[in-house]
């Protein structure tokens, strides 16, 4: 009897601690988990061969690059690089290399027979080779990549000079292509502005393997269009499991660029002069120039980044970010100022929607964004989209499946419409805002990237687009939505159901919105983008937990699909084609 009062007792007891426990395990591992995104690298080493020379002014050391012997080329290596609290996206290490690497091209005449190489130069991409040399008149420069694996075709493409022209006698430039872990055999062609070829110089590169480790060639699958791919490199954006990347895939699904963040990822590229701009970590966006070299950093003291970039008005940055240490998160916009840095909060949410957020309360270890346990985030912006005419801002809330218009930013603001599930904010202060559906479709539930698309025949008409993750899962508020059928609330499996790219006529005269046009895409519960891309206008779509990226044709019929590794999710994949930056 004592024997089964104790195996009782102790029965009782082991539950009791696995009631404690399991939630604690998930708080826990909730905050692992979304506290990788704003981890900053602190490893910065790399392997170098034999130092062949110092630069003490700038305390560079040239350092012989591991890229076999038919190459002579360089690393510049800071003699700070193991020291706590370096990084390569800062302005004095960057004016050091910059510095250094003046030095080298100074101290003799290269030729393109013995260029000055130097691998990854700026410490942000590790499979970019600069390259410097002289001709004896203006030309250009054309590059074939060839490795010898049949998975692997042949890359060619043509020099942007970090000049801006496309012909000069003086070349510097950045090569594109280099596939890591392999020997990639170049020849560059430079010819004249007329065609005729002056000089073909032919050497082998032994790249490094990835820094990240991550797979150069991604599984491809064709599907029934016929059209031809467009040009261009896939940017993969915040791989988890690969945070502190950016991986860039061509046609062929082979990596032609690696680029090493100080964390967080990518979120989106902007083109601006003859630089882009990016993010570098949770709290630092960066503009970069095409040689690799930082020219200028926006430090978000205080903030951090969460989900999109994109441009407001002239000279302007606009940023989704939540505030360091607040209640909640994911619920402001900074405005930046792209030549002084300035960065100011342009939009607090809590305070611009304030009797809504009154109604929500932090997510607990039973709703669907259980990770977040514990964290106020009942609006969660994934997407932002400045329309200049009204001075007006279009973003897209994941927690409330709604897409909001706020006017005048930068002025009087205030709410213009949402555009969702009417049902959602019938019993709120704010039903009288919504947009009427016209017509009968489903309405978009946790959709993602929402983009100006073109405009109608009138000024208030217009056509967004969105990736419509056509997922329903509400983790900030005590209310029930009954969905359709065809709606998934599985984070991991659709139940048989797609999300879809949709296409939404905005009708601000009429008060409505109504659905243009749609096409079916691999499941993702969240994460996950589409954009429409190119003069064939094809739409590249990321769906971020099917961990698929896939080319469409102007139809939404598939031409190719690939498939990546990743842990859980990959957030965005754009398509751009780098004219004017890498590739003349």
């Amino acid at each position: 009897m004592k024997k089964h009062r104790k195996k009782l007792i102790a029965a009782v007891i082991i539950i009791l601690v696995l009631i404690v426990a399991v939630p604690v395990g998930i708080i826990i591992g909730g905050k692992i988990f979304t506290a990788q995104e704003k981890v900053v690298r602190t490893d910065w080493t790399m392997e170098v061969g034999e130092t062949v020379d110092k630069n003490e002014e700038y305390e560079i050391e040239y350092a012989q690059a591991p890229v076999g012997d038919n190459l002579m080329a360089l690393q510049l290596v800071p003699m700070d690089i193991e020291e706590e609290g370096f990084t390569y996206y800062d302005a004095g290490v960057q004016e050091r290399l910059e510095g250094a690497l003046e030095g080298m091209k100074d101290s003799r005449q290269w030729t393109a027979t013995e260029p000055l190489a130097i691998l990854n130069p700026y410490g942000t991409a590790s499979n970019g080779l600069y390259l410097y040399f002289e001709t004896d008149r203006k030309t250009q420069v054309t590059y074939t990549i060839h490795v010898e694996d049949d998975s692997i075709p042949d890359y060619t493409a043509a020099a942007m000079d970090a000049s801006g022209e496309n012909y000069t006698k003086v070349h510097e430039f950045q090569m594109i292509g280099l596939v890591p872990g392999k020997t990639n055999e170049v020849t560059m062609t430079i010819a004249g502005s007329w065609g005729k070829v002056r000089q073909t110089v032919k050497f082998s590169v032994d790249m490094p393997e990835p820094q990240s480790g991550y797979s150069t060639l991604l599984e491809t699958t064709d599907g029934e269009s016929a059209e031809e791919l467009s040009d261009g490199l896939y940017a993969m954006m915040r791989v988890n499991g690969y945070l502190g990347y950016g991986f860039f895939f061509d046609n062929d699904g082979v990596m032609r660029y690696e680029m090493v963040l100080e964390g967080y990822g990518l979120d989106r590229i902007l083109f601006y002069d003859n630089d882009i701009i990016t993010c570098a970590s949770a709290g630092k966006l960066v503009r970069i120039n095409s040689l690799g070299q930082v020219e200028q950093i926006y430090q978000l003291d205080g903030y951090s980044l969460h989900h999109d970039i994109g441009f407001g008005q002239d000279g302007e940055l606009l940023a989704l970010a939540e505030e360091n240490g607040a209640e909640t998160v994911e619920d402001r916009v900074l405005s930046i100022d792209v030549e002084s840095g300035q960065v100011t909060e342009l939009i607090d949410f809590t305070e611009a929607m304030e009797e809504y957020f009154d109604m929500t309360r932090p997510i607990a270890a039973t709703d669907p964004m259980f990770w977040q346990v514990g964290e106020w985030d009942w609006i969660h912006l994934n997407s932002l989209q400045y329309m200049e005419e009204d001075d007006s801002l279009i973003v897209s809330s994941r927690e409330t499946s709604t897409i909001i218009k706020m006017e005048h930013i930068h002025g009087d603001m205030q709410l213009s419409w949402l555009a969702g599930d009417e049902r959602f904010w019938e019993d709120t202060p704010y039903a009288d805002y919504c947009l009427k559906q016209e017509g009968d479709f489903v309405p978009q539930y946790g959709q993602h990237c929402v983009e100006y698309l073109r405009a109608g025949e009138e000024a208030g008409v217009y056509d967004l687009v969105m990736y419509n993750n056509n997922y329903w899962g509400l983790s900030s508020r005590d209310f029930e939505l009954d969905v359709a059928d065809t709606v998934g609330t599985d984070l991991y499996d659709g139940g048989g159901n797609d999300s879809q790219v949709y296409i939404y006529r905005i009708d601000e005269n009429a008060g409505t919105y109504s659905l243009e046009s749609s096409f079916d895409v691999p499941y993702s519960s969240i994460v996950s983008n589409a954009s429409l891309y190119g003069e064939q206008n094809h739409w590249i779509v990321n769906s971020g937990v099917s961990m698929v990226f896939g080319e469409y044709d102007a139809q939404g019929t598939l031409i190719r699909e690939y498939a990546y590794e990743c842990t859980m999710q990959n957030y965005r994949t754009i398509k751009y084609d780098f004219t004017g930056f890498w590739f003349a």
